[in-house]
Parts: C-alpha cells; structure tokens; sequence
C-alpha cells in the first residue's frame, strides 16, 4: 500500500521542503542533526523528521532516497523517532571524495550507538527497508529495491505501543543539499518470523 503523505506529521520543520503524493524532496537546514550524549559528550536534536503514526505491531516500510550530499556528514533516510532521548535512524552518511558511511544509530534512554560500513561516495541513492515486529526492529537496504540486505536488529525500549516512522535528512555542519524519497509504500511484515534456534526455556 502506497504511502498516505498526507498523514505525515513534521517534527522542526525545514525551511524549504515540497510534498506530494509521489515524492518528498527536503532541502536541508546547516547544523541540524539527530545524536545523543555516547562518546562525543554532545547531544544534537534538531533535524526535521516527517513521520506517520501507527500501533499497528507488524509491518514494514520501504523508501528510495536520492541525495546531492556533498559536503561531511550530510545524510538522509528512515527514521522512528518517539522523542529526544528513543529512535532510530538509518542513512548514507557522507565523508568525503572516496566515501561515505552507510549505517544506522539505535538510541535508548538518552544514549546512542552507530553501526557503519564504508561504501563508495559516488553511490546517490538507495532503498531502505523498516520493519517492526512489536518492539523490535530490523533494517535492511538495497541498491535495486528488490534484494534487501539486514543492516541490523534492535530492540527499543519504549517501542511497545503507538510508535511514529517516516524519513529524515540533515547536515550537521554548515551546508546544505537536497533529498529526495520516492516509491514509499507500507506493507505487510517483510521480516519473517524466526524459524531457527528455540528460545531459551525459562
């Protein structure tokens, strides 16, 4: 089912931003981010985020971003973010010339962890692919749409009930670029059920 942009909610609204219902393009605001407290002892809460609610407990969420990032950290994607110190974020992160950081941060109570993999700075797009379980999550990317690889599987503390997901895109220094989110459909569970090892007895 294709995506209801009309039920998006802003969280800091941007400057300069268009909507319809087949695209979302989002010029980014200088030093805006999403980071809290682990290791740099700095806390940044001030990127714009377009979300939709749900307490629907089994779904996923797929979106293909393009972005012009040019310039350190630029960055866009998915995120599900319940306030300042709950979310999650996954993007392409720009570095430089040679390459960028396409990774994910989980932040729980006040505290963030980054997971990344270094990739080619010419890569301008890629899909993304959130799905929820109840109170856990999985995201995974793909450079085609069509094969999706696992990025991680988290688990959010405060992710039991109503939550608010959408997408997300930031520079954190002092530039700007555009990003752009198509093909935004939400559908049933695409992260299966786990068939393997038992859980542990209690």
């Amino acid at each position: 089912m294709k995506l209801d942009t009309s039920k998006l909610i802003w969280t800091r609204e941007p400057k300069s931003y268009s909507i319809t219902d087949e695209k979302i393009e989002i010029i980014t605001n200088p030093h805006t981010d999403l980071w809290q407290r682990t290791y740099y002892h700095f806390r940044n809460d001030n990127a714009p985020v377009l979300q939709i609610e749900t307490e629907e407990k089994f779904f996923s969420f797929t979106v293909k971003t393009e972005f012009e990032s040019k310039h350190r950290f630029d960055q866009c994607g998915i995120v599900m973010y319940l306030d300042s110190e709950n979310w999650l974020k996954a993007s392409i992160e720009y570095e430089n010339e040679s390459f960028q950081h396409l990774g994910s941060v989980v932040t729980n109570n006040g505290y963030s962890d980054w997971a990344t993999t270094a990739i080619d700075a010419d890569i301008k797009s890629m899909y993304y692919r959130f799905s929820r379980r109840e109170d856990d999550f999985c995201i995974e990317c793909s450079r085609d749409g069509k094969c999706f690889s696992q990025m991680r599987i988290c688990h959010m503390h405060n992710g039991a009930g109503k939550i608010f997901f959408g997408i997300y895109a930031c520079s954190p220094e002092n530039s700007s670029f555009k990003a752009t989110f198509t093909e935004m459909e939400v559908t049933e569970c695409r992260w299966l059920a786990h068939d393997g090892q038992m859980p542990d007895l209690l």
